[in-house]
């Protein structure tokens, strides 16, 4: 692709923050979005700092008309955007069935689906008049493992696994790729200090005995939007230490 302008969505921190870095490292210009401006600054000033070129784009990426009005600014700023992560997410509380409303599960749909849609349909005009492009969804292994009290995040992670097979199929043709990443649990800031109790256990699940890190995500990100990858696409790629398998 001649154009390397990649958008990361919810790039304020954790996962996002690690991925937007990455990219940037290896020469990608770097839309950072979060919710509010600050947050991806900080993560802009760090890519600046190393070198990198990146720009800060607030936004609500559920919201049509915002994401809309995000593409157009990074397309007037940059220049079209050929790759593109959805990454953001919201409140993942844990609530067993007795408890759950239908406006439990929306807010997880509202990020896992309808955000990724409003993204995809942006940036496709784009990306076909690039002549090629990449989406990568970041889902989690958790709809494949299943855990008690996490149904409504899983149902949200299920339907963003179904448009990226769907529109896999669709966008091939034009040389646009969709892959989904599916992390393990991979601490990261708002899961605090974990004690040592904690990561032995978790890790005595795993196949890779240590806990996952922000970087192994990233780096299968970056692997995914390079043109190493222009041959994949449809996949659903666990990045968990063996920790599942399926």
């Amino acid at each position: 692709m001649a154009e390397r302008i990649a958008l990361v969505t919810g790039a304020g921190r954790g996962l996002g923050a690690e991925i937007a870095r990455t990219l940037a490292a290896d020469g990608w210009t770097v839309a950072v979005n979060d919710l509010v401006e600050p947050s991806a600054q900080a993560t802009v000033d760090a890519i600046r700092a190393q070198g990198g070129e990146a720009a800060a784009f607030a936004a609500d990426v559920t919201d049509e008309d915002a994401v809309a009005g995000l593409v157009a600014r990074i397309t007037a700023s940059l220049g079209p955007v050929t790759a593109v992560v959805a990454n953001a997410s919201g409140p993942q509380p844990e609530i067993p069935l007795e408890d759950l409303a239908w406006t439990d599960v929306l807010p997880h749909l509202e990020f896992f689906a309808k955000s990724p849609l409003l993204l995809a349909k942006a940036v496709l005009p784009g990306m076909k008049a690039a002549g090629g492009g990449r989406i990568v969804h970041i889902g989690s292994d958790l709809f494949e493992r299943g855990d008690p009290g996490w149904s409504a995040y899983m149902a949200g992670k299920g339907a963003m696994l179904g448009l990226t097979r769907g529109w896999a199929r669709e966008l091939g043709r034009y040389g646009i790729t969709v892959n989904l990443v599916a992390p393990g649990w991979i601490p990261v800031e708002r899961h605090g200090t974990l004690t040592p109790e904690v990561e032995a256990g978790w890790q005595r699940q795993q196949a890779v005995q240590r806990m996952g890190i922000p970087a192994d995500v990233a780096a299968t990100v970056a692997f995914l939007v390079s043109d190493k990858a222009a041959f994949i696409t449809g996949e659903r790629i666990a990045v968990n230490g063996g920790q599942y398998l399926g």
